[in-house]
C-alpha cells in the first residue's frame, strides 16, 4: 500500500500534522480503503456500510461528522464547513435511496473531497476567523436530524413496499 502521506503535501508539521493523518488514515478507509484488482476504481467502508439497511448510512454520517468535527477544531471558516456539509448532505441523502443510493456511494468520495477542502484551507487560509462555536453546534444539530431522516426515508419506503406487497 503507498504510503498516504507521499500524496499529500504537509501543511505544519508541528499543531496540525498528527491531525490531518488521522483524518486522511479516516476518509481512506471510508472512501479508498480497497483498490479493485486490475482497474483504478478503489471502495471504501462508506459504501458498504450503505448496504447495511437502516443504521448503514448514519454510522458513515458519524464517521463523516467526524472530519467536519476536526476540520472546525483546526480553524477552518464556516464557508469551507459549509461546502464540507453540502458533501456529506448528498452523501447521506442521496445514498439512502435504496439501490441507486449504494451505487451512488460507491462513486461519491465525500470524505475525500472533504480532506481535500480542508487542506486547501489550511495551505492558503481565506480568512483567520474560524468558525464560532454556536455554528459547530448548529452544524452537529443539523447533523443529528440528518441522521434521523436517514433512519426515517429507508423505514417509510419498507413499510409502503410492505403494504403494496401485502395489500394492507
Amino acid at each position: 500500500m503507498p504510503d498516504s502521506s507521499s500524496r499529500f503535501p504537509q501543511i505544519d508539521p508541528d499543531a496540525q500534522a498528527p491531525s490531518l493523518r488521522r483524518l486522511r488514515q479516516l476518509s481512506r478507509v471510508m472512501d479508498k480503503a480497497i483498490t479493485i484488482p486490475g482497474t483504478e476504481i478503489s471502495v471504501g467502508l462508506d459504501p458498504l456500510l450503505g448496504l447495511l439497511p437502516v443504521g448503514g448510512d448514519v454510522i458513515g454520517l458519524v464517521f463523516s461528522s467526524y472530519i467536519i468535527l476536526e476540520a472546525a477544531r483546526l480553524g477552518a471558516t464556516k464557508a469551507t464547513l459549509g461546502r464540507m456539509i453540502l458533501n456529506i448532505i448528498i452523501d447521506s441523502l442521496v445514498g439512502s435511496l435504496p439501490v441507486a443510493g449504494d451505487l451512488f456511494d460507491f462513486a461519491w468520495k465525500s470524505n475525500e473531497y472533504n480532506l481535500k477542502l480542508l487542506e486547501e484551507h489550511l495551505k492558503v487560509p481565506r480568512s483567520t476567523h474560524k468558525a464560532d462555536t454556536w455554528f459547530v453546534l448548529v452544524v452537529l444539530l443539523g447533523l443529528l436530524l440528518l441522521g434521523i431522516v436517514l433512519i426515517t426515508i429507508p423505514v417509510l419506503l419498507i413499510s409502503t413496499l410492505w403494504r403494496v406487497i401485502t395489500g394492507g
